[in-house]
């Protein structure tokens, strides 16, 4: 992070400390050893360097924000409160009153027709041999 301030200071300075101007061509004659070409070069290459600074420090910004961007996401994340488990299945299903007494009775007679064949059996072997 250091260095990506320092880089961003370095690159804001340069363009500062010099910036080449053409002659206008007044008033008057044009400087000893102006070459037109070398300046509009000169003028040309600031301009690169500016516009290499400044695409320097968008691309420091949107590192700078996916950096945070990222950070938020984690704390986010981390706060968020862990979904809840699931109840169990229940065995059972709640009935009322009025199906717990039939379910009773039902077995009640179930009861009753087994234990009616079931002393039909007995008595016959029970019986006396002849």
């Amino acid at each position: 992070m250091r260095r990506l301030i320092l880089i961003t200071l370095m690159m804001a300075a340069a363009p500062l400390a010099s910036n080449a101007q053409t002659w206008p061509g007044w008033p008057g004659p044009p400087p000893p050893g102006y070459d037109p070409g070398s300046a509009i070069a000169d003028q040309h290459r600031y301009e690169m360097d500016r516009l290499r600074h400044q695409a320097a420090e968008r691309e420091a910004l949107a590192q700078q924000q996916r950096l945070q961007t990222r950070m938020t996401l984690q704390r986010l994340e981390a706060a968020r409160q862990p979904a809840l488990p699931s109840p169990p299945p229940t065995a059972y299903v709640p009935r009322t009153l009025e199906q717990e007494r039939e379910a009773r009775e039902a077995q009640a007679a179930r009861r009753e027709e087994m234990t009616r064949g079931v002393t039909e059996i007995d008595s016959w072997l029970d019986r006396r041999p002849n």
